[in-house]
């Protein structure tokens, strides 16, 4: 497929008179692509076993005609109100152990053997009509998936059988889980439920991941079911589904495992920070959606105006962000960038979630902008089979993700902030990052990036040991090595099975929180690349004189003792002044950093620098914040995406070239020659 740009469309939502406008419109446009059908169950059935697809056909058609290709989603996400009423026990239940209030979306239980028949029977019906038809090019499985966290009967008695595979008896459950606290010792497996109630947190932090993992096997199961059925009717079918950043996320790598592609729902800030160290680049949610299967995603939903509905209207993206968000999901590796929605809702609860077409009808700001951004995709046409390809890994983990959120180690401490503020440090100087998970292949990589390494696993441990060994660079955090497999404490000095990686041990840690405190450098290239960084960055919420002689730290605070390791900064108050930081140690033919605490923005960004120079990896010196260099390859093609992602003028100066670049403006060469 070409690198294309689409949109989402509700036929179902709009007088048939007007598709053909539309359609014209989208013809006129550019518009490649077209999303239809995820929500119109009651549509296409509106009745039991009575079924109407002859609209849906000439929505297809008018697209199809105008050369237009479709997505055909399952509309499984929203079952229709008679299914409901005829079968509640198909109705999702909450952590109340009551079923929830309907009439919304995403409300059925994922297992219910009558719902997966009611399921089989649509999609049965969907995959026989279109499987044949040209102009239908993929199926999109249900609409943005959570793992499933459903308490009815039936998904207790999935989660004990889960368990009971897992485990031979309670015996070892109880073990496992340290069930002895609290007297919460099974006798059992009738007794082992999911968490319930408004105090989850409270409850046995092992029973909690371990159902959060069985939640989203559970929604893998689910997808795979309707995959299978959907590839039985139709063997060469494309499928994918949309995944999003979610309460509840399921394992993004197990989700997609059996998928063709991966799609991600894409909704950029409106309102830029004040703040420098406030981090709201996507590229890092797209780095993270191309590691998912190491290749090239689909965006299923990009933003194209306000959002609101059930919360207050953003502020209307500013100039340039259509086209300038878009073009950064492409030049991270989306091949096809699908717009929400081509038409804003009249009716329903997304009547403020803008679209490309207010409800004035009438053609604006951003639909000329729109129109723009797919003439200058048209034109990108080459890059088609180009793909991203980079040095630096970043490890993500389901299981460390799920274990943070549900203990939160300090006041305002985020596992996927911590992530963050390490893909920015590289990002900032041009160096690409592949976000993977951590029991992904490492040997393509220069660097790996381990932040937060909660709960241990064997293998990811083994792993990083040899990459390192072998002559490769890894930089390990704080809260790495804490726990085991079952969301345990270890009794041992942290960082745990990563202390002779690291070379030193945690004496003690303690939890600032928002306190902003002094961090001393005692490295001197470390310490010079700081100093520039912060002339270059002016600004920052501490203190003026505090960020340009030192570091800031807060939130966390490991105080280490080296031990074979070099101190590469240390605390510069509180009772822990003078305890070291941040070291780097060598380990076989490798080296390993650890950061004890969580630093501010420039300090990030400085330890990138010494960490590509050391490696020999090319990076740039001076870029101002906010400004984005990625690449994309094909053979012996080389494409180089400069994105201002601010809402200012940039001075940007590369390759002796000096550009002036408007804010949210893309700049796309390939070598010397410039497309835009």
């Amino acid at each position: 497929m070409s690198i294309q740009i689409g949109v989402d469309y509700y036929p179902e939502q709009w007088p048939e008179q007007m598709w053909e406008q539309d359609a014209d419109r989208m013809k006129e446009c550019g518009v490649k692509v077209v999303r239809m059908a995820e929500f119109a169950w009651s549509r296409m059935e509106p009745e039991e076993g009575t079924y109407d697809f002859e609209w849906l056909d000439r929505a297809v058609s008018v697209f199809a005609d105008r050369r237009m290709q479709v997505v055909l989603c399952t509309p499984t996400c929203t079952p229709p109100l008679w299914a409901f009423e005829k079968y509640p026990e198909i109705i999702r239940t909450g952590p109340d152990g009551q079923r929830i209030a309907i009439g919304i979306r995403g409300h059925r239980c994922m297992n219910n053997p009558v719902y997966r028949t009611l399921c089989e029977k649509i999609i049965r019906q969907l995959v026989s009509r279109y499987r044949d038809n040209p102009a239908v090019i993929a199926y999109q499985i249900d609409n943005e998936l959570e793992a499933n966290h459903c308490r009815c009967e039936v998904c207790q008695e999935s989660f004990q059988n889960w368990m009971r595979k897992k485990y031979r008896n309670v015996q070892e459950v109880n073990a496992a889980y340290g069930n002895s606290v609290w007297s919460g010792e099974y006798s059992s497996f009738s007794q082992v439920k999911p968490p319930m109630g408004d105090f989850i947190k409270w409850q046995n932090p092992s029973l909690t991941l371990d159902y959060n993992r069985y939640a989203s096997e559970s929604t893998v199961a689910y997808l795979e079911f309707q995959r299978t059925l959907i590839h039985s009717l139709d063997p060469d079918a494309w499928i994918t589904t949309n995944s999003w950043l979610c309460e509840n996320m399921p394992d993004f790598y197990d989700l997609f495992q059996n998928l063709d592609i991966v799609s991600y729902d894409n909704y950029p800030t409106t309102v830029l920070p004040e703040s420098q160290e406030e981090l709201y680049s996507h590229a890092c949610h797209l780095d993270l959606m191309r590691g998912i299967k190491q290749q090239n995603f689909w965006i299923m939903e990009q933003l194209s105006g306000a959002v609101g509905s059930w919360m207050p209207m953003s502020p209307s993206p500013e100039p340039g962000m259509i086209k300038g968000y878009a073009l950064q999901a492409i030049a991270h590796g989306a091949d096809t960038v699908v717009h929400f929605r081509w038409r804003t809702a009249v009716a329903g609860a997304e009547m403020y979630w803008h679209g490309i077409l207010d409800h004035s009808d009438v053609p604006g700001r951003r639909y000329e902008e729109f129109r723009e951004l797919c003439r200058i995709v048209d034109g990108l046409q080459e890059m088609d089979g180009s793909y991203v390809k980079n040095s630096v890994a970043l490890l993500y983990s389901s299981d460390n993700e799920y274990g943070f959120k549900l203990q939160h180690q300090a006041e305002g401490m985020y596992y996927l902030e911590q992530l963050k503020s390490l893909h920015d440090g590289f990002t900032a100087i041009g160096v690409g990052v592949d976000i993977i998970d951590e029991s992904a292949d490492l040997s393509a990589y220069e660097i790996v990036l381990a932040p937060t390494m909660l709960i241990t696993h064997e293998e990811t441990e083994k792993a990083l040991h040899e990459f390192a060994a072998q002559g490769g660079t890894i930089l390990l955090t704080n809260r790495s090595g804490v726990k085991d497999s079952y969301n345990k404490c270890v009794m041992q000095p942290l960082p745990g099975i990563y202390r002779e990686l690291v070379g030193a041990r945690v004496r003690e840690y303690n939890a600032p929180g928002s306190y902003l405190g002094q961090l001393k450098l005692t490295d001197d290239v470390l310490r010079e690349n700081y100093k520039k960084s912060c002339r270059y960055y002016p600004g920052g919420e501490a203190d003026e004189k505090l960020l340009r002689e030192n570091a800031v730290y807060r939130q966390w605070c490991d105080i280490l003792e080296a031990e074979t390791a070099q101190v590469l900064a240390e605390y510069g108050d509180r009772y822990y002044s003078g305890s070291a930081a941040v070291t780097r140690n060598c380990y076989g033919a490798g080296t390993v950093y650890y950061i004890g605490t969580v630093c501010d923005r420039m300090f990030y960004i400085s330890l990138a620098k010494c960490m590509a120079s050391e490696k020999k990896i090319f990076y740039y010196d001076n870029l101002p914040l906010g400004v984005e260099v990625t690449y994309r390859q094909k053979d012996e093609k080389l494409w180089r995406f400069v994105f201002n992602n601010t809402n200012k003028e940039q001075k940007v100066c590369l390759d002796s070239k000096t550009y002036r670049m408007k804010p949210f403006e893309m700049k796309i060469s390939r070598e010397s020659e410039e497309f835009i």
